[in-house]
């Protein structure tokens, strides 16, 4: 993409990325700091955008997420990461969560019954592949098998 390109994509997510991590980093320096080394690996990756594979919003707000899991991680080392981790507050979040949803709905539309009932039960439910062998009457190996194809069919689905 051409420097054009680029300021286009800066003026235009500058401000909600700043948002974002204003929310998140332990100071407004802090996050300023954040939002530059964001849009550093966002036009350093630019070349390697697919928008196949996701929207540049959903990209940016991926990078956005990664560089702050770094920033927290050398931070606060030993401490576990937020749950809001996933959750932006603005508009923008709300559209790439929409977006991430149909993809995932339709990508687990794509699975056998039985390795999207493990997926199901497994992240949505929050049970065990233990429990889940219990309640689907499937041995516990083979549940452990339909976990991991089923994550590696969505994988490269979503990757699509």
């Amino acid at each position: 993409m051409t420097a054009l390109s680029e300021d286009r994509i800066y003026a235009e997510y500058r401000e909600k990325v700043l948002s974002y991590l204003k929310g998140r980093a332990d100071s407004a320096d802090d996050a300023e700091d954040l939002c530059e080394d964001v849009f550093t690996r966002v036009f350093r990756a630019l070349p390697r955008y697919d928008p196949e594979k996701a929207s540049l919003s959903t990209w940016i707000y991926q990078i956005t997420r990664f560089t702050l899991i770094d920033y927290l991680r050398a931070k606060r080392p030993g401490e576990p990461l937020c749950d809001d981790m996933t959750a932006p507050d603005d508009t923008e979040a709300e559209v790439i969560r929409r977006e991430t949803l149909e993809a995932l709905a339709e990508a687990l539309k794509t699975l056998g019954t039985e390795e999207r009932d493990v997926i199901i039960l497994h992240y949505y439910k929050g049970l065990s592949l233990t429990e889940i062998s219990n309640i689907t009457g499937i041995s516990y190996g083979m549940v452990k098998v339909k976990h991991k194809r089923a994550l590696g069919a969505l994988r490269a689905r979503l990757e699509k």
